[in-house]
């Protein structure tokens, strides 16, 4: 015995097709899309190591005078000038409000949001 044959707007029917065409997708949040009141804590990236060719130069004396820092005074100096110096520059920059790449730190992200909580609901 053969199958019936149905018109095709039954066919279309039954496999919902009719639907896709005459409304749109119906799209539901998972979350409320309102801002959270943080972000996660994101590590910066590593910068340039400074003041390598000071210590290098100190350990070089340390490893000629067998670790006496009576000798190496002069190099231990400068070494630890060149620290305090790269320190102050870093707390510095630190202080600005954008990172090198131009974007918030998360730090920062979560100081403001704290400031301007998000309105959850309506008054």
């Amino acid at each position: 015995m053969a199958a019936p044959v149905y018109p095709a707007w039954v066919t279309r029917w039954v496999s919902g097709q009719w639907r896709q065409k005459k409304r749109p997708p119906v799209l539901r949040p998972i979350r409320p899309l309102v801002l959270a009141d943080k972000v996660a804590n994101r590590r910066e990236q590593a910068g340039e190591a400074t003041c390598i060719t000071e210590m290098s130069v100190m350990m070089a004396c340390w490893k000629q005078n067998d670790f006496n820092d009576a000798a190496c005074a002069e190099e231990i100096r400068v070494f630890y000038d060149c620290v305090a110096k790269a320190e102050k520059e870093r707390k510095a920059q630190n202080e600005d409000t954008v990172s090198p790449r131009g974007n918030f730190t998360s730090a920062k992200v979560n100081k403001l949001l704290r400031r301007f909580p998000q309105i959850t609901r309506y008054v």
